[in-house]
């Protein structure tokens, strides 16, 4: 039989109090490091799919000429990769299929096009990625495309396709009629992985985005009757910090409404609106009161969801020390994006305020 560590501990009568307490400081160890530093901004983003209908995207532009401006050479985004949703997908009593069809979709017609799985296409991306030419041909750039759409990755697939010449942008070289409808379709998709993330990746020449989302650990272990009783509790611990937050709300709706979404960006980013919007949800939740502790389970998900991503994000950049690296994200998970990542070392975090040119501010607007 194996014993724990405290077992062990006991049994031979030592004292673990001490080991238990003390704690070892990581902040300094990198202050000798040899080797340039890696810059992490971390993008807070609405999510434009919920945008109302007539957005326009070209007040995106300035937004996107801020973020060009940092040269990122990595770019990350909201979005489970196809290796995430094939391994969700392998587990179907332990992630519910009806919950995974929200965040992953099924790329039939590209394994159709191409003759590879998810598993197999992804072998062939990487394979592909290694062996990149710094000027690669149109082909070679719609056979990319194609293997990123069957790897589950339309983003990146939206990359390449943003990099072609229009008169290139045909099937063929993997890419049926199917393929390059939909990425036609993507061009013109409200979603910020194609609106900013793409168009960025493409105007840089990146060749590819990094998708780190992660849902395999936020679920909530309720049953089915049990259900209404955990939407009650946090349903009431929001509503209990609503009118902390409805001035937030006004300022994102006003702004959204004159086009003016460098603003918006700023407001969304700036720290005192960030800890408004953290205390009334996520600390709200901490202060329900039900006996079946509902929202500190809620919080723990959601604090697991974060770390896998930002192990996600870590990932991205693990071979590329110095990188310039920009994390695009839902708004509400840049306190804890800014606040793990800076604990990584050799690595500082961007203030996005300066990035899009924002001051401090002194009180709420």
């Amino acid at each position: 039989m194996r014993k724990t560590l405290t077992t062990v501990a006991l049994s031979l009568g030592l004292a673990i109090t001490g080991i238990a307490q003390a704690q070892v400081d990581l902040t300094t160890l990198d202050d000798r490091m040899a080797g340039p530093r890696a810059q992490v901004l971390v993008l807070g983003t609405v999510h434009l799919s919920e945008i109302p209908d007539g957005f326009d995207p070209a007040t995106l532009e300035p937004v996107i000429d801020r973020l060009a401006a940092f040269k990122p050479d990595i770019i990350t985004i909201e979005t489970i990769s196809g290796e995430g949703c094939d391994l969700m997908a392998r587990h179907p009593t332990i992630y519910d299929p009806e919950s995974l069809s929200r965040f992953c979709s099924k790329p039939e017609a590209a394994e159709a096009a191409t003759g590879l799985d998810v598993p197999s296409a992804i072998a062939e991306v990487h394979r592909t990625l290694a062996e990149w030419p710094a000027q690669p041909t149109p082909a070679q750039r719609r056979h990319l495309a194609a293997l990123f759409m069957a790897a589950d990755d339309n983003a990146s697939a939206l990359t390449q396709w943003l990099q072609l010449e229009h008169v290139e942008r045909h099937a063929g070289d993997g890419l049926d009629d199917a393929l390059v409808a939909l990425l036609d379709q993507l061009v013109t998709d409200s979603n910020e992985e194609y609106r900013i993330a793409a168009r960025l990746a493409a105007r840089l020449g990146l060749q590819r985005l990094f998708p780190i989302d992660d849902h395999t650990g936020d679920g909530i272990d309720v049953s089915d009757a049990e259900l209404p009783a955990f939407a009650k509790a946090i349903r009431q611990a929001w509503d209990s910090a609503a009118a902390q937050k409805q001035p937030l709300r006004a300022r994102e709706k006003e702004l959204t409404g004159r086009g003016d979404m460098l603003e918006l960006y700023r407001y969304i980013n700036r720290p005192d609106i960030r800890a408004i919007q953290a205390d009334g949800d996520h600390g709200a939740a901490m202060r329900d009161p039900s006996p079946r502790h509902y929202g500190q389970r809620y919080v723990a998900g959601w604090e697991t969801r974060n770390l896998r991503m930002v192990a996600n994000i870590r990932a991205a950049f693990r071979d590329h020390p110095g990188a310039r690296v920009l994390s695009i994200v839902g708004a509400s998970h840049k306190p804890w994006f800014d606040s793990l990542l800076g604990q990584m070392q050799g690595v500082d975090i961007v203030d996005a305020g300066e990035v899009l040119g924002a001051s401090p501010a002194r009180q709420i607007d």
